[in-house]
């Protein structure tokens, strides 16, 4: 048995959480809206379209900020076709995803599914075909009180009341040259500080995001980073970033790595971000929005056979197994070990488009990357504690790789701290140890482990609960001494109240 132990203090806090790192991502890409949140004459759709089967299983997942409506689709996005009577939208070409957009669900329509959804819209602009004048249309039309044009046509569509969204994305994946309207660094940083500022003239209480690079093995990475935060300093507030994992050379070990790959671009992009501060002599930290990560790679080559120009195909499906599970865990943890930093992450997507969450005519059921997710977004809220980890290693692309994953959050209102730990071990249980004497008074409520003997075991509609998690795993605390046996490839949440 490999033996790790957790080392921490209750005055060692990397941050006060901010629960937007729980967020996640909602594109008009395949079925995430169509057939996924809207579906006009399903069984439980709701008067407006709204399926609220989905709607149950997102708030059971408690998402407090979900992006819209893109990702690439919005680079070509005219926000105007998607709102007022649904007669007279305009269906459009979507080249992004090569299908037919029929605006049939929009703007407002997006805003009244959130607030059913308990959630917060995190709204993005297009800068690739458009620019700063549309942006600042879209946000007097969310936003201003009324008395003017767009926020009078907001009312002439039914919304007396602003909505107010507080978050905005200064478009998306400007450095691909598969975005419409692709720039430069420099394009892009100008484009949007001018677009930021009149933004903020107009509503200086939001926060704004600038698109960092769209994956670490871009070429232009690091350089599009500085040369972006060089324009655009001032008027932002946030950086993004983006990746997606995958498995395709079925190499687990490997694949399992991947928390420290994520880990390092962290690090990196946190150290360009304060070289910019440094060289402004700036008061400002720009902070980080990791609003696209997941597991994507099951769908890629079925998608290169689907039909071009429908609506809504079965486009970028991918159905999770346990291995893709354990990894969003261990995702999920170094995104809570960095939250000094990453104040918003969106897991991308919600439904259907590489899901925790799949839909089907009669029904919706969890994927098995559900759990993770719903496990730290409702047990790991409050301070997040440095928490640090002595383990056996292997080796990986990324350099050493711990066995073991873990991150102590501590809610001192509730009296609770939460565990989450994810051993990486394919053949050995794992007993780890922490001294918790500053934490009297405390006793496990719940050890919860999600593990399978297959790797590859996947839910279905036909079969939701093949892999699910179960309460009973070993775990005790004698003399303020925490001992818990992980199992072999496990995923641990481990529950104490005071």
């Amino acid at each position: 048995m490999k033996k790790a132990s957790i080392i921490i203090d209750k005055e060692f806090i990397v941050s006060q959480l901010d629960e937007r790192i729980y967020g996640s991502f909602i594109e008009h890409l395949g079925r995430a809206v169509y057939e996924g949140i809207y579906q006009p004459g399903q069984k439980t759709a709701d008067d407006q379209g709204l399926r609220q089967d989905v709607i149950d299983l997102v708030r059971e997942l408690n998402v407090p900020i979900v992006r819209y409506p893109g990702g690439n689709f919005v680079s070509g996005f005219h926000w105007e076709d998607s709102v007022g009577p649904k007669e007279e939208r305009p269906a459009k070409v979507d080249l992004a995803w090569s299908v037919i957009e029929s605006n049939q669900f929009g703007l407002n329509e997006f805003t009244d599914w959130a607030k059913k959804a308990n959630t917060n819209v995190m709204m993005a602009v297009n800068l690739g075909t458009r620019g700063p004048e549309d942006a600042k249309n879209v946000l007097e039309y969310c936003n201003f009180a009324g008395g003017t044009y767009y926020s009078d046509l907001r009312k002439k569509h039914g919304y007396e009341a602003p909505h107010d969204i507080k978050l905005w994305c200064l478009g998306n994946e400007m450095d691909g040259p598969w975005q419409m309207g692709h720039k430069t660094a420099a394009e892009y940083g100008r484009i949007a500080a001018e677009t930021g500022r009149m933004m903020k003239m107009l509503d200086p209480s939001i926060e704004l995001v600038a698109c960092g690079s769209s994956n670490l093995e871009m070429p232009t990475f690091a350089q599009w980073e500085a040369t972006v935060l060089d324009e655009c300093y001032d008027q932002v507030d946030y950086l993004s970033l983006h990746q997606y994992y995958q498995n395709a050379d079925h190499n687990t070990p490997e694949f399992l790595a991947s928390s420290v790959g994520m880990d390092q671009f962290i690090s990196s992009v946190v150290s360009i971000c304060d070289y910019v501060q440094a060289k402004k002599r700036g008061k400002k930290k720009i902070n980080l929005s990791f609003d696209e990560w997941n597991v994507w790679y099951h769908s890629i080559e079925p998608d290169k056979k689907l039909e071009k120009w429908v609506q809504a195909p079965h486009q970028l499906e991918d159905v999770y197994n346990f291995e893709d599970a354990l990894l969003i865990g261990s995702l999920l943890i170094t995104l809570l070990r960095h939250s000094d930093r990453v104040k918003i992450a969106c897991l991308a997507q919600l439904v259907n488009v590489i899901a925790p969450i799949m839909t089907s005519d009669t029904g919706a059921w969890r994927q098995t990357i559900f759990y993770p997710f719903f496990h730290a977004s409702n047990y790991a809220r409050g301070t997040v504690l440095h928490t640090l980890v002595k383990s056996p290693v292997y080796d990986s692309r990324y350099g050493d790789a711990p066995y073991l994953d873990s991150v102590l959050v501590m809610n001192e209102e509730e009296e609770t701290l939460t565990l989450l730990a994810v051993n990486k071990s394919l053949d050995e249980d794992m007993e780890v140890s922490c001294d918790l004497r500053q934490f009297a008074g405390y006793q496990i409520v719940e050890h919860i482990v999600m593990s399978h003997d297959d790797m590859n075991a996947v839910n279905t509609e036909a079969d939701p609960d093949q892999v699910k998690p179960v309460v009973g795993g070993i775990s005790r605390i004698e003399d303020g001494k925490l001992t818990a046996v992980l199992g072999k490839h496990s995923w641990n949440v481990i529950r104490m109240k005071k």
